[in-house]
C-alpha cells in the first residue's frame, strides 16, 4: 500500500465532499453525464446500430438516441459504462509516467463525439460544453506540466466514479425513482423486472469498481515527474 497514494484520495475525498455543490465540481458532473451519454452510444455502435444524436443538459440530464442494436446493452451501458471511463482514467493516471497524451485523447474524444453526434441547434449547452472543455484538456496536454496533468486525471477519475455512484443512488434507488423516466424504468419495461432491481445490481457492481480501483490505485509507486516537458499524442 502506498500511504501517499493513499492520503492523496482521502484529501480529494474530503475536497469533494465540500465543494460537491459548487462550481469547481460541477464541469466533472457535466462531464460523467457526457460519458455516461457516449456509452450508450458505444453499445449501440458494438452491437450492430448506430447513434442518431447525443444531448446533454445544463441539469444533469442527458439523452442519447440510437438506432439498431441490443437495446438491453446500450440501455445497461451508461451508468457502468462511464463508471469504466471513470475507473479508467484514474488506473491510468495512478500508473502511467506520462499522463499528458491521455489527457489529449480524452480531450480529442469529446471534440470528434461533439462535432459529429451533439446538434448546435437541438443542444446548445452540450454542443458548447463539449468543445470548450475537449479544448481545455487538449491544453493541458500540450502546455500544463505533467505533475498538473497527473492530478487533474487523478481527481476527474475519482470524482467520476463517486459522481457515478452516488448518481445510482440517487436516480434508482430513492422513493420517486419509479415516476422518473431512466434507463432503470425502461430496462424494466423491456424485461418486466422491476427498476429498483437494475439499480441495485448497478450500484453493488459500481461500488465494487470503485473499491477495485481505490485498491490498485493506492498500490501504485509514488512518481516521479521530469523537468523536461513532451508530448505525443
Amino acid at each position: 500500500m502506498n500511504w501517499k497514494n493513499l492520503l492523496l484520495f482521502v484529501a480529494m475525498f474530503v475536497g469533494v465532499f465540500f465543494l460537491w455543490d459548487t462550481v469547481v465540481i460541477y464541469p466533472i458532473k457535466v462531464f460523467v453525464v457526457f460519458f455516461h451519454e457516449i456509452s450508450h452510444g458505444l453499445a449501440a455502435v458494438l452491437t450492430g446500430g448506430g447513434i442518431q444524436n447525443i444531448q446533454v443538459n445544463s441539469d444533469l440530464s442527458g439523452v442519447t438516441y440510437t438506432w439498431g442494436g441490443s437495446g438491453f446493452l446500450t440501455l445497461s451501458a451508461g451508468y457502468l459504462g462511464s463508471m469504466v471511463w471513470g475507473s479508467a482514467i484514474l488506473l491510468a493516471a495512478s500508473r502511467l509516467n506520462n499522463d499528458r497524451p491521455l489527457m489529449g485523447a480524452l480531450g480529442l474524444i469529446l471534440l470528434f463525439v461533439t462535432v459529429r453526434f451533439v446538434p448546435l441547434t437541438l443542444n446548445a449547452f452540450g454542443f458548447v460544453f463539449g468543445l470548450v472543455v475537449g479544448a481545455v484538456m487538449l491544453g493541458l496536454a500540450l502546455k500544463a506540466p505533467e505533475s498538473v496533468n497527473d492530478f487533474i486525471l487523478r481527481f476527474l477519475g475519482f470524482t467520476s466514479c463517486l459522481y457515478v455512484v452516488l448518481d445510482i443512488k440517487e436516480d434508482l434507488l430513492s422513493p420517486y425513482s419509479s415516476s422518473i423516466q431512466s434507463d432503470a424504468t425502461m430496462l424494466a419495461q423491456m424485461t418486466g423486472i422491476p427498476a429498483m432491481v437494475w439499480g441495485g445490481l448497478w450500484f453493488l457492481i459500481a461500488l465494487g469498481v470503485l473499491g477495485f480501483t481505490l485498491y490498485f490505485a493506492s498500490r501504485t509507486e509514488q512518481k516521479r515527474f521530469a523537468a523536461k516537458r513532451s508530448l505525443a499524442i
